[in-house]
C-alpha cells in the first residue's frame, strides 16, 4: 500500500507543495545556522586580503626606496663621469705628460691647506711636482712617501707661485692667504695695469711650474692715492674643495747653466707687508 502511494506520489508529484513548504520553513534555520560560519569565512578572506595589501604596500615602499637610492648613485656616477671627462680633456690639452692621482685625505687644520693623494715615489712623483685639476693649478707636491704624497695647495699661507697677467704679461707673485677662495697679489705698483677679471697664469719663473697654466682670476683691485702698492685679490680657478681627482704634471724645469731645477724652490714664505701697503 505504502509502496503504491510512493509510486503514485513520484508519478504525480503530490508531495511537491509539502516539500516546498518544508524547504521554505527550514531555509531560515539553515541560514541562521550557517551565518556565523559564512561571516567568519568572509572576515578571514578580508583579513587575508588586507594583510596581502599591507605586505604588497610594504614591498613597494621598500622597492621605491631602493630605486631612489639607485637613482642617487646613478646621479653621482653621472656627475663623476662628467668630472672625469673634464679631467681627461684637461690632460689632453696639457702639453706635458701627466699622472692621475686620487684624493685620500684632507688636513682639517684650518691654517694648513694640504691634501694627501694616492701616488708616491714608486709612481715617479717628485718633490715640488705641479698639481692641477681640470680648471687650474691646485698646488705642489710637498712631502713624499712610497705610495702616497702630500699636496700643499696654493691657498696655504706658506705657499707662493709666480704668475703673470695673461692680458699683458705683467709679472707678480700670488700668495696663499689661508682662505680657500682667495689669493693675495702684493707688491704691484699702484699704477700697475691690472684689473678685475684679469686671468693670472703661471709665468714659468722660479722653476716650480711650466708657464701658461691658469691659476686665478683677479677679483678686486684697490689703487689708493698715496699708497705705493695696489691691493690685489684673486680667486683660484681650481676646485680646491671639490676635486677628488687631480693631475700631477711630469716635468722638471731646466736651467741651461744648472740643469734640472728643484721645483720646491717655488715655495716662498710671504714677506711681512710694508707699512701702508
Amino acid at each position: 500500500m505504502s509502496v503504491g502511494l510512493m509510486t503514485l506520489d513520484h508519478r504525480q508529484h503530490l508531495s511537491s507543495p509539502v516539500q516546498e513548504m518544508a524547504l521554505t520553513v527550514v531555509y531560515p534555520v539553515h541560514f541562521v545556522v550557517n551565518l556565523p560560519f559564512e561571516v567568519v569565512e568572509s572576515v578571514g578572506e578580508q583579513a587575508s586580503s588586507r594583510r596581502a595589501l599591507i605586505d604588497e604596500n610594504a614591498r613597494l615602499r621598500n622597492q621605491q626606496l631602493l630605486n631612489e637610492a639607485r637613482l642617487q648613485r646613478l646621479d653621482q656616477l653621472e656627475r663623476e663621469n662628467i668630472r672625469l671627462q673634464g679631467l681627461l680633456d684637461s690632460a689632453y690639452e696639457v702639453e706635458h705628460s701627466v699622472l692621475i692621482a686620487e684624493l685620500m685625505r684632507v688636513d682639517l687644520d684650518p691654517y694648513r691647506h694640504i691634501l694627501q693623494v694616492d701616488k708616491g715615489r714608486r709612481h715617479g712623483v717628485f718633490s715640488g711636482q705641479p698639481v692641477i685639476d681640470a680648471y687650474g693649478v691646485m698646488g705642489q707636491i710637498d712631502n713624499l712617501g712610497r705610495s702616497s704624497a702630500v699636496v700643499r695647495l696654493i691657498t696655504d699661507p706658506s705657499h707662493a707661485i709666480p704668475v703673470q697677467v695673461n692680458r699683458n704679461g705683467l709679472r707678480a707673485i700670488a700668495y696663499g692667504t689661508g682662505r680657500l677662495r682667495e689669493l693675495d697679489v702684493p707688491h704691484l705698483p699702484n699704477n700697475a695695469d691690472i684689473r678685475p677679471g684679469d686671468l693670472l697664469v703661471t709665468s714659468g719663473l722660479g722653476g716650480g711650474f711650466p708657464s701658461g697654466y691658469p691659476v686665478a682670476k683677479v677679483t678686486d683691485v684697490a689703487q689708493e692715492p698715496g699708497h705705493p702698492f695696489a691691493r690685489v685679490k684673486a680667486e683660484p680657478l681650481a676646485e680646491l674643495d671639490r676635486s677628488r681627482e687631480m693631475l700631477l704634471v711630469r716635468t722638471r724645469m731646466r736651467d741651461p747653466g744648472r740643469g734640472d731645477i728643484d721645483a720646491s724652490a717655488a715655495y716662498i714664505m710671504p714677506e711681512e707687508p710694508e707699512d701702508g701697503s
